[in-house]
């Protein structure tokens, strides 16, 4: 049964349970954290403010997300910036819950108008902006559909066959090709249908080695084409920024036992190995493009837990560069402006990786040689981090955009540099 019929006729279940699996587990990846199973988290009545200077920072924070309920911001290596159509406002997309489930809306930046863009019936995922067709993209069930931001015109981009229960997570430079993986007989699924939690199922689908598979779909004939296949976790799938035909993805798994960051060329499926590690206990991910898409950045420890880095791998020599930082000052994850000369990361509690005593903030990082100096910008000590932050720059440099769920409610925020 296809979800273009369905949509129609049966808007409130999915055509398939395995289908359903798939998108289980893209939404554990991207919207809810990597972590065990994402806790009710009870809070006192709070009122929200709008905008609030913080007094251990001294930096002025503002409410992006003006709207009752659940309202969570793109994964941070996922570009969720457009610009208006006369090109003078800088707007985002975002994910906020309504009585129809989860919706696409999109924010003006500067007065913080939030606009409904999506009024699916189905669970939807995907955080993909088409700047060029000023379109979100998104999937649900085995049909992917485009939302345009101005017209909220809606159209099928793609159904999947029968047989592939694939999802898709990215759009080349060209915006002429989706790219998404699909494993063999949904058994990855299976598994985490037996193990619901991260801590039960995440060795378990690596050490199954189950059969993935990597596709593009060429938006202009509507046809899906296998581009390589292992048996590993393939995941976290990202077209270059700049490169239509350079695709990133990992091997997902336990970091200190993959070689886990990888490009392919998805004209001719040659694949090439971004870093090695080199010693044991080495862990290296999170990785995220430049916005420029010459260098690939990512989280290294050498070891685990112990010598903290953020390290680019230069596309066109293969060079890394270093950048050490202090324990408490390891985040979840980072991002960059286009200069690459500031980052940003957003901050940890003591549960995760690098054990930090005084790591809940979001701070911003000035490169100096071979290390970070670090600026503190918000306290988070009120955030759950079972819910990651997932920061990124504003498309003018000059805010930090996050989620929290500090005051009960996830929102989004800016913390102004």
């Amino acid at each position: 049964m296809k979800v273009s019929w369905f949509y129609e006729t049966a808007p409130h279940f999915f055509a398939n349970e395995s289908l359903y699996s798939v998108l289980v587990i893209v939404f554990l990846f991207t919207v809810y954290p990597l972590c065990d199973g994402f806790a009710q988290i009870h809070y006192d009545p709070v009122t929200i403010p709008n905008m609030w200077v913080d007094s251990s920072t001294g930096h002025t924070i503002i409410r992006l997300s003006r709207r009752e309920g659940d309202n969570t911001s793109f994964y941070f290596h996922n570009n969720p910036f457009i610009y208006s159509a006369d090109g003078t406002s800088e707007w985002m997309l975002y994910y906020g819950s309504t009585k129809q489930g989860r919706q696409l809306f999109v924010v003006d930046l500067a007065t913080q108008l939030s606009t409904q863009l999506t009024n699916q019936a189905l669970p939807m995922i995907g955080e993909i902006v088409a700047q060029k067709h000023r379109e979100a993209v998104y999937q649900c069930g085995d049909t992917i559909f485009a939302t345009h931001v101005d017209t909220r015109i809606t159209r099928v981009l793609y159904v999947f066959p029968d047989v592939i229960h694939g999802t898709v997570t990215t759009l080349n430079a060209e915006e002429t090709l989706l790219a998404g993986t699909f494993n063999t007989n949904d058994e990855e699924q299976a598994i985490v249908k037996q193990y619901p939690l991260k801590s039960q199922f995440f060795k378990r689908i690596y050490e199954a080695h189950i059969p993935h598979f990597l596709f593009i779909i060429n938006l202009q004939t509507k046809t899906l084409k296998v581009i390589h296949r292992e048996n590993e976790w393939t995941n976290h799938v990202q077209f270059s920024p700049t490169d239509p035909n350079c695709l990133m993805y990992c091997h997902e798994g336990p970091w200190e036992k993959v070689d886990r960051i990888w490009i392919i060329d998805v004209r001719n499926g040659i694949t090439h190995l971004m870093h090695r590690r080199t010693m044991e206990n080495e862990i290296a991910g999170h990785e995220f493009w430049s916005p420029d898409g010459t260098t690939i950045w990512f989280d290294l420890q050498m070891p685990k837990s112990e010598n903290f880095f953020l390290a680019g791998v230069s596309l066109a020599t293969g060079k890394e560069v270093r950048y050490r930082h202090q324990r408490n000052e390891w985040s979840i994850h980072y991002n960059t402006i286009s200069e690459q000369t500031l980052f940003c990361g957003d901050g940890a509690d003591s549960v995760h990786v690098a054990r930090g005593t005084d790591a809940n903030w979001i701070y911003l990082f000035h490169t100096e040689s071979d290390h970070f100096s670090a600026e503190r910008l918000v306290n988070m000590k009120r955030h759950n981090y079972q819910l990651e932050p997932n920061v990124h720059f504003s498309p003018d440099g000059k805010w930090i955009i996050f989620r929290s769920n500090m005051f009960g409610p996830t929102n989004i925020f800016a913390v102004k540099l």
